[in-house]
């Protein structure tokens, strides 16, 4: 069966690049499917160098998109990476030119569910294909062709840009140098496909969702993703974080109302959470992209083995976690460390020490900017890539 999708601009107007692929061959997703041709969304800072081996590939995580490290066109705030990636930081962009892309399923310009069936004339909905990390990773790989980039640099990201980034190293060895999946692991555990279920069962449980159809019938179920958010939200935090920053602090009273008011600051802090991301964010791609995450499961395709998933490899990993996060914990990063070490492959591993959570990989954590510099920097000069300016 083919599906296809007649290229066409992003209805919101994104600024940045949008190039169709997929055609005249499609892109054979793991459903069976084959899709194409489709719009890819991505944005590039810094430039290639003549020979095009600077290229660091930056995967997003679930929320995220390509606006990196640029205030983005439709909230306005600051790129999600913009503390490490620019001119002199981590992802030095005077060194190296960083890409990204709207994930495959994704809202921001990327073929996805909002996005027209050609067959229909209407939003796809439900009637789009589900798709999987593997499916994410070599909808980018057909970009990178694209762009003529034989051999990318580095793949990095974190929590599902993690995922990715251990795909690219598993699919196409060759084709990468070094991978640092951060906050990650090499499946997902029972607690989050637990933790995602109950966000998509809080989209679908909303009267205005109208079995994906939504669109098409001019509502959205603002309030059943925003829930989703303000579940989701929370697992990205630590409680000492949490803690830290409401306690049981009251939200503009002096004391309780004894009524479903948000009473605590953490309450109105989550409504507001939840509130401001039904702006940018479509619900039926939060559908597909938690139950691509949730369907990954490298193991499982090497027979449980890991170790084998790494056989032979020549790309250098950094595997990064953090304390406190306990969605994706260290005991998980550990397991792909061990694969790789049981493999023989060149990994490094960092546990930082922070209270932040999950989300520690997206806040100011000097030690972990230090860190992902320290192995760019090892990698750029093994690679014979300039010297640091």
């Amino acid at each position: 069966m083919s599906v296809r999708h007649a290229p066409s601009a992003p209805a919101t107007n994104l600024p940045g690049h949008q190039v169709v692929l997929g055609e005249p061959e499609p892109l054979r997703l793991d459903c069976g499917i084959a899709l194409g041709p489709f719009p890819v969304a991505y944005q590039t800072y810094g430039e290639l160098n003549a020979d095009k081996s600077n290229a660091i590939l930056v995967c997003h995580a679930l929320t995220l998109d390509q606006f990196v490290a640029e205030d983005h066109p439709i909230t306005g705030k600051p790129g999600w990476w913009d503390m490490v990636v620019g001119p002199g930081k981590a992802l030095d962009t005077d060194r190296f030119q960083v890409i990204c892309a709207n994930v495959l399923g994704g809202c921001m310009g990327t073929v996805g569910p909002k996005e027209i069936n050609p067959e229909t004339g209407e939003p796809w909905g439900l009637d789009f294909p589900v798709i999987t990390i593997g499916d994410m990773v070599r909808a980018q790989k057909m970009l990178v062709d694209h762009l003529g980039i034989e051999q990318l640099f580095c793949v990095t990201g974190g929590s599902m840009g993690a995922m990715q980034a251990l795909e690219w190293a598993v699919r196409y060895p060759g084709q990468i140098f070094a991978s640092i999946p951060i906050a990650g692991a090499a499946r997902h555990t029972a607690q989050n496909i637990a933790f995602h279920e109950v966000g998509r069962q809080a989209i679908m449980a909303d009267p205005d969702w109208r079995g994906g159809d939504y669109m098409r019938q001019g509502v959205i179920p603002n309030r059943g993703l925003a829930v989703a958010r303000m579940a989701g939200h929370i697992t990205y935090l630590s409680e000492v974080a949490l803690h830290r920053k409401f306690g049981r602090n009251l939200q503009d009273r002096e004391g309780l109302s004894y009524g479903f008011d948000a009473d605590f600051q953490v309450e109105s802090y989550l409504r507001h959470q939840g509130m401001t991301f039904v702006e940018r964010f479509d619900a039926n791609s939060y559908l597909y992209i938690t139950r691509a995450m949730d369907y990954f499961d490298l193991p499982a395709e090497f027979d449980g083995q890991l170790p084998r998933a790494f056989e032979g490899t020549e790309t250098r990993f950094c595997v990064i976690s953090f304390t406190s996060d306990w969605l994706f914990p260290t005991s998980e990063n550990r397991a792909v460390v061990h694969a790789l070490n049981a493999a023989a492959a060149n990994v490094s591993f960092v546990e930082v020490e922070s209270d932040k959570g999950h989300d520690a990989f997206l806040l100011d954590e000097p030690e972990f900017a230090k860190v992902l510099a320290g192995f760019i920097d090892g990698c750029a000069e093994h690679h014979g890539l300039n010297a640091k300016r």
